[in-house]
C-alpha cells in the first residue's frame, strides 16, 4: 500500500525558503500523478505543483516561479522546493498522489478528491 511521509515544514520570515520532502513507499510502481496541494485556515485544498511519471510538470498561477517541484527517484522522495516565501503561503502542505491511476491529466486543477493517497501534511508558516 502506498504510503506518503512529509517533512521540511516550520516557520520562516516573509522572503525567505523551504525544501519539502514527501517520502514515497509501499508502490510497485511511480503513481502517474503526484504533487503537493495546500490548505490554508478556512480554505479549501488547492493543488499547488504536480509532476507526473513522464517528468512534466504543472503549477499554481500564484506559485509559478517561485516554487519547484522535483524528484529523486533513487531515494523515492518528491520535492517542493519554495523559494520568496509570502504570507500567503501559510498552510499545511500535502503530498498527494494517483495511485489508481485515474487521472488523465496531471494538472494542479485537478480536484483534490481524485487523488486517493495523501501525506499527514506539513505546516508552513510565513511571517511579515
Amino acid at each position: 500500500q502506498l504510503q506518503l511521509v512529509e517533512s521540511g515544514g516550520g516557520s520562516v520570515q516573509a522572503g525567505g525558503s523551504l525544501r519539502l520532502s514527501c517520502a514515497v513507499s509501499g508502490a510497485t510502481y511511480r503513481p502517474y500523478c503526484m504533487g503537493w496541494y495546500r490548505q490554508a485556515p478556512g480554505k479549501e485544498r488547492e493543488g499547488v505543483a504536480m509532476l507526473d511519471a513522464d517528468g512534466r510538470t504543472s503549477y499554481a498561477g500564484s506559485v509559478q516561479g517561485r516554487f519547484t517541484i522535483s524528484e529523486d527517484n533513487a531515494k523515492n522522495i518528491l520535492y517542493l522546493q519554495i523559494n520568496s516565501l509570502q504570507s500567503e503561503d501559510t498552510a499545511i502542505y500535502y503530498c498527494a498522489a494517483d495511485a489508481r491511476y485515474v487521472i488523465p491529466q496531471c494538472m494542479v486543477w485537478v480536484s483534490a478528491d481524485a487523488l486517493d493517497t495523501w501525506g499527514q501534511g506539513t505546516q508552513v508558516t510565513v511571517s511579515s
